[in-house]
C-alpha cells in the first residue's frame, strides 16, 4: 500500500504546527451551499453545467478523498452531479469558521468534514441543525464499528440522531525499532514482541524495564511519557465524561491509573523525554533515540518520512496491550444546504466499505466501516518498510477492540492540558507525578470555567 503522506499524519493531530495556506483566513468552508436557479448571487464555482447539480466539500488538510480519486468516480457514476472541494489547511482555523456558519446557516458546504475531536461539540449542540445520515440512503449501521457509530451519535436528550458518518480511525499499535530490541536481548518477531505485554499495559512498562536493564542507561524505551499516556486512556471504556455528559477525569481511576503508569516511564528512566511533532522527535525516529512509540495506523508514514530509507526493515510493528484509537474524522450534512438529500446519498457513498478500502489502499487512512476490514485491499494489506507487517490484520483487530466511550465536548481540552501541562512537568522539569498531575488539573478547571 502507499504510505500516508507526513501533511495528512500531522492532520489527525489537533496540535498541528503546519503553515496555513495563504489567504486561507478569507476563505468560506466549501463555498456556500446555494442554487444558482434561485439565488443571483451565487457564483460560477456553486453552478454546474446544463441539467447538473454541483455539490460542495468542506474539508481540513489533505483529507484525501480527492487526492484517492473517489470525487471523480462517483461524478463519472452520476453524470448529473459534480462535486467540488475547499480545504483549508489547519483544522485550528477550520472548525470555528464551521461552528459560526452553522450558528448562521449560511456559508456552508453542502458537506463538511468534522475532526474527531470535535464530533462531541458538533453532536452535543448541533444536531438540530444537520441531516440524520443514519437514515440516508446507502447506509447501513451494521457495516460500521460500533464505537465509531456512535461518536457520530447525538445524545438522546438531543434526539438521538446520528449526523456524522465516520471516515478514518486511528486504531493503534505498537512500532518498535527490531534492531534495538535484539540488542537489548529481547525477542524482535512481532508476534512474540506483542506477546511480550499483551493484554496489560503494565507489562509494557516492565519490558520497558527489562530494555534498560540490557540496553543500559541512556537508552530510552519510549519516545515520550505524554504518548504512552494517551494510548493507555484511549482503551478505556470511560475517560474524560461518563454516559450523562458529566465530566468525571479528576475522579475517574482509569485515567488517574494512566497518567500514574505513564509517569512511571519517566521517572524509570525509559523516557526520551521528547514532545511529539517537534522536529527533535522527528529526528529521534531517524537516530535510534527511542526504542518503541505507540502508533496509530497513519503514523506508519510519518515514521517513513522521518526515518528515511535507512529506517527500512529497522522498525516493525506489533499489537499494542489493548486496542485503543488516535484519530479520525466525520462527514456531515447541513439541512441548510439545498441540495441536501444528493447531499446525504454522497457522504453515504464516500463513506460506505468499498470507498473506505480504497481510500486506505490509496492514502493510508484505516477504515472505520468494519465491513472493508474483508476486502483484499485491507484483509492483505502489508507494508513493506515494516518489515512485510500485515498491517491490515494488525489494526483491523486493534479497531473491533477498541471500547466504545463516552466523548465529550472538552475531550481535547483535558487531553491536551494532561500531556502538555501534566506529564510534560514530570518528563522534562522532573516534578513529582502528583506535582504533574495538580498542575494539569488547576489549567483544565481554569480552561473549563471559562
Amino acid at each position: 500500500m502507499r504510505a500516508q503522506s507526513p501533511a495528512r499524519a500531522r492532520a489527525r493531530r489537533t496540535l498541528v504546527t503546519a503553515v496555513a495556506a495563504a489567504g486561507a483566513a478569507a476563505l468560506l468552508l466549501g463555498g456556500c451551499a446555494q442554487d444558482p436557479e434561485t439565488d443571483p448571487k451565487a457564483g460560477p464555482s456553486s453552478a454546474g453545467g446544463k441539467g447538473q447539480t454541483t455539490l460542495t466539500v468542506g474539508v481540513f488538510g489533505a483529507f484525501g478523498l480527492q487526492e484517492a480519486g473517489l470525487y471523480d468516480e462517483y461524478m463519472a457514476q452520476n453524470p448529473g452531479i459534480r462535486i467540488e472541494q475547499t480545504s483549508i489547511e489547519r483544522n485550528e482555523n477550520y472548525y470555528p469558521q464551521l461552528l459560526t456558519h452553522l450558528g448562521t446557516g449560511s456559508g456552508l458546504a453542502d458537506i463538511q468534514a468534522v475532526e474527531v475531536n470535535n464530533i462531541a461539540e458538533i453532536t452535543a449542540t448541533q444536531a438540530d441543525k444537520l441531516v440524520d445520515l443514519g437514515k440516508a440512503s446507502g447506509v447501513d449501521k451494521a457495516a460500521y464499528l460500533p464505537w465509531k457509530w456512535a461518536q457520530g451519535t447525538a445524545p438522546a436528550a438531543k434526539g438521538g440522531a446520528t449526523v456524522g458518518l465516520g471516515t478514518d480511525i486511528g486504531p493503534q499499535g505498537i512500532c518498535y525499532r527490531k534492531d534495538l530490541f535484539e540488542a537489548a536481548g529481547l525477542p524482535s518477531d512481532r508476534e512474540a514482541v506483542g506477546a511480550l505485554w499483551a493484554g496489560d499495559w503494565n507489562k509494557y512498562l516492565e519490558t520497558g524495564k527489562a530494555y534498560k536493564a540490557k540496553a543500559g542507561d541512556g537508552k530510552a524505551f519510549v519516545d515520550s511519557a505524554s504518548g504512552v499516556m494517551a494510548a493507555v486512556t484511549g482503551s478505556s471504556a470511560q475517560r474524560f465524561y461518563d454516559e450523562q455528559g458529566k465530566v468525571v477525569y479528576k475522579t475517574n481511576p482509569a485515567v488517574r491509573g494512566a497518567f500514574d503508569l505513564a509517569a512511571s516511564f519517566a521517572t524509570e528512566g525509559l523516557s526520551a523525554k521528547l514532545q511529539q511533532f517537534t522536529p527533535g522527535w522527528d529526528q529521534g525516529f531517524a537516530n535510534g533515540a527511542f526504542a518503541t512509540v505507540s502508533c496509530p495506523a497513519w503514523m506508519l508514514g510519518y515514521i517513513q518520512d522521518k526515518a528515511g530509507p535507512s529506517g527500512k526493515d529497522k522498525w516493525d510493528v506489533a499489537q499494542a496491550p489493548k486496542p485503543s484509537n488516535w484519530g479520525g474524522s466525520f462527514l456531515v450534512v447541513p439541512k441548510a444546504g439545498k441540495h441536501a438529500e444528493e447531499a446525504a446519498k454522497l457522504a453515504a457513498w464516500l463513506t460506505a466499505p468499498e470507498q473506505q478500502a480504497k481510500l486506505f489502499e490509496k492514502r493510508g487512512s484505516f477504515p472505520s466501516a468494519s465491513a472493508a476490514y474483508k476486502l483484499p485491499a485491507v484483509s492483505g494489506a502489508k507494508h513493506e518498510y515494516f518489515g512485510g507487517a500485515p498491517i491490515g490484520e494488525i489494526f483491523s483487530k486493534a479497531a473491533q477492540g477498541v471500547p466504545v466511550a463516552p466523548v465529550g465536548p472538552k475531550d481535547l481540552v483535558i487531553s491536551q492540558n494532561l500531556a502538555d501541562i501534566g506529564m510534560l512537568q514530570v518528563d522534562q522539569k522532573g516534578r513529582s507525578p502528583q506535582e504533574g498531575w495538580e498542575a494539569a488539573v488547576k489549567a483544565i478547571d481554569n480552561a473549563l470555567d471559562q
